[in-house]
């Protein structure tokens, strides 16, 4: 008997590997990939002593108070068992610069300021702790984070610090809720600037997979709400920002860990447009500093090419704090995460 040949399985077969191999097409067309077209800058490393070099000081941010980098521990009493009062950290411009200059210097010990912020611990409930500080003259303003899986909050409170460093007293009656644009576990407005009599708050993800429509938040000094932006899509994380070289300019820390697979996106329109250094062309990390410009109106990308880091072989570095130092370039720090690492970026 003469057996049929059924054609239907291998049309299927032939079916399936194509539209395989027409994803993995488009996909290597969505996604950035291959040769190095970018600079990246190195990152030296400024050594410390003292509390602050211990990974325990897990910082959130970093802002200068005149000539002084005031850095932010996320728990400021973490020198203290966690119990009671904390306290920020302070370095002069003056023994920055001599440290970089200098060819064997000594490691730079910051200075202690003592911060009142026991009552706020008792006041917020899940209490995840300081995320982002601002100036403005002896003012000064903080971020909070707060929350439970993904019922995350947000809070902002202000003080003053005194001239001499003595002490940061926070005005710790008035705790005012930062309303978050999307619930998400363990995700805040990570990054604070001062512009003029304006506070601006940037929510960390900005992904436009995950957030479309980004805002910032904008406060009077008062911290009364007084509306919102728009913000810039920008893909991965936003964990702080600094001013610019004028009023308009500022700049943000731009962040990905490879582990956070939700907040990879199929298109980066910045590598995309820019190019990749020849360590991001290797790697899943990114590490970068985006230029931003801020107008009543809204914040836009300006038009420069990110700053892109040269990155560790293996290790990713959760850069937290970011500061200006002049025209010469950039200061960052770490969280923890892979250990405190104070780090200087010369201006490309």
């Amino acid at each position: 008997m003469k057996m049929k040949f059924d054609a239907r399985p291998w049309l299927i077969l032939i079916l399936v590997v194509g539209f395989i191999l027409l994803g993995a097409l488009l996909g290597d067309m969505l996604i950035p990939k291959g040769e190095a077209t970018a600079n990246e800058q190195p990152v030296i490393p400024i050594a410390l002593a003292g509390p602050v070099a211990d990974g325990g000081a897990e910082v959130s941010g970093l802002a200068w108070y005149g000539d002084t980098l005031i850095i932010l521990p996320q728990y400021p009493n973490f020198t203290e068992n966690y119990h009671g009062d904390g306290f920020l950290y302070a370095l002069s411009k003056t023994e920055i610069l001599a440290y970089l200059d200098s060819p064997n210097p000594a490691p730079l010990t910051p200075r202690p300021i003592p911060l009142n912020d026991a009552p706020l611990r008792g006041m917020i409930e899940h209490y995840q702790g300081f995320e982002a500080i601002a100036f403005s003259g002896d003012r000064v303003f903080l971020s909070i984070e707060a929350g439970d899986g993904n019922d995350m909050r947000g809070y902002l409170v202000a003080g003053r610090i005194q001239p001499d460093l003595g002490a940061v007293t926070l005005d710790v009656d008035r705790l005012v809720e930062n309303p978050l644009q999307m619930e998400r576990g363990n995700k805040s407005d990570e990054a604070l600037l001062v512009v003029g009599d304006r506070l601006l708050t940037f929510y960390e993800v900005n992904g436009a997979g995950l957030n479309p429509h980004p805002v910032a938040r904008v406060f009077n000094l008062d911290l009364y709400l007084v509306g919102t932006i728009s913000f810039p899509n920008v893909e991965y994380r936003v964990t702080d920002a600094a001013p610019g070289a004028d009023a308009a300019d500022f700049w943000v820390v731009n962040y990905f860990f490879p582990g956070d697979v939700d907040l990879k996106p199929a298109l980066d329109l910045l590598f995309q447009k820019y190019g990749l250094g020849p360590t991001h062309s290797r790697n899943e990390t990114v590490e970068r500093l985006v230029e931003m410009r801020y107008s009543p109106g809204g914040i836009t990308l300006a038009d420069t090419p990110p700053v892109l880091l040269k990155l560790l072989p293996v290790v990713s570095r959760n850069w937290e704090g970011l500061a200006l130092l002049d025209e010469r370039g950039f200061l960052l720090m770490t969280d923890k995460f892979p250990e405190t690492i104070f780090g200087f970026v010369p201006m490309p």
